[in-house]
């Protein structure tokens, strides 16, 4: 597994890094080579940020902790990525043997885009984030969703065709978001 380290406020150490290829290598048995992991630190006044993202054939895999050492974090975000990669274990399986999702994630295209400033208009689009609209059912977005640990989703839904929303709400249920016709 290829692992880059991307740092903000702190320079990496060696020992640090050994430390990070040594658990993710547990990892390497279900991904094999062609994985690849970013590992993002980052001190923030007297706490530390680890984001890790590990992506293969498409997959998406993303966990981000915040406490106090840099080393528990680290331990917190294997294992969230251990319990993601359970989680969805059988579903993808199912679903890939079902022939369902060929290309189950696109790689997403972030472009920082330059906004007119408009007489009339107040807002400050910070980013734009363009997503692939390939059509699926609403559970291959709520897998999506959960995989790239967001609150929403934006999807083409192949029943409809239309362009909906899942979302996961406050009591741990999800929704969906369809446009009305009226």
């Amino acid at each position: 597994m290829l692992i880059n380290y991307i740092s903000k406020n702190v320079n990496l150490k060696d020992n640090f890094k050994v430390m990070v290829e040594k658990k993710l290598s547990k990892f390497d048995r279900l991904f094999g080579d062609s994985a690849s992991a970013t590992v993002k630190v980052a001190v923030l006044k007297n706490r530390q940020r680890v984001e890790i993202t590990i992506s293969n054939n498409g997959m998406i895999y993303r966990s981000e902790c915040t406490t106090g050492e840099m080393n528990d974090a680290v331990d917190k975000c294997i294992v969230i990525l251990g319990r993601q990669i359970r989680k969805n274990k059988t579903k993808l399986g199912r679903r890939l043997r079902e022939g369902s999702i060929d290309e189950f994630i696109a790689s997403e295209l972030e472009a920082a885009a330059d906004v007119d400033e408009s007489d009339d208009v107040d807002y400050d689009v910070y980013r734009i984030k363009k997503i692939p609209m390939k059509p699926m059912n609403v559970d291959e977005a709520i897998l999506r969703m959960n995989m790239v640990d967001h609150q929403f989703f934006m999807f083409t839904n192949a029943d409809s065709g239309q362009i909906n929303v899942v979302y996961k709400r406050d009591d741990g249920r999800y929704g969906l978001l369809e446009p009305d016709e009226d």
